[in-house]
């Protein structure tokens, strides 16, 4: 039992503070795999979604931001590091249709997110959104295209 207690208390989750977006992105660009960079991309992209979402219901708008930041940053950072692979997406589609069926759920939660928003605080999500679905489309058109 106080092992237990002795985990959960050590687990970032319960026991630190959230870490701030900057590390985020320093941490995940040290990846050396680039596939496996996008997928760590990804999934803290929707961790910085996720603090957003608790830094807006809070009342911090700069913390707001700069999750959100991350979020744009964190897709961008997986998606040039699937192009760092070399490998064409319509003949090994496994990493890039996993990063097309990620961008396209971060795109339905951001919109949730969006809706859930004051009108005045809607432009920053949009800005995120919109870079988000370039890289989304972008992701889809290059599975989807021709074989070479």
């Amino acid at each position: 039992m106080k092992f237990a207690i002795l985990l959960l208390a050590s687990w970032p989750a319960f026991g630190q503070t959230a870490v701030k977006p900057e590390d985020e992105l320093a941490r995940v660009q040290s990846e050396p795999n680039p596939e496996r960079r996008a997928r760590v991309a990804l999934d803290h992209a929707d961790d910085a979604l996720k603090q957003a979402h608790e830094a807006y219901a809070k009342g911090d708008d700069s913390a707001t931001s700069a999750h959100l930041e991350a979020v744009e940053q964190l897709v961008e950072l997986a998606d040039s590091s699937l192009k760092q692979t070399g490998k064409n997406p319509s003949r090994s589609p496994k990493h890039f249709k996993a990063a097309e069926l990620r961008t396209r759920d971060l795109l339905r939660r951001l919109e949730g997110f969006r809706e859930q928003m004051s009108v005045a605080d809607r432009p920053q999500v949009d800005r995120v959104m919109a870079a988000v679905q370039k890289i989304h489309d972008a992701l889809l058109e290059s599975i989807m295209g021709k074989k070479k």
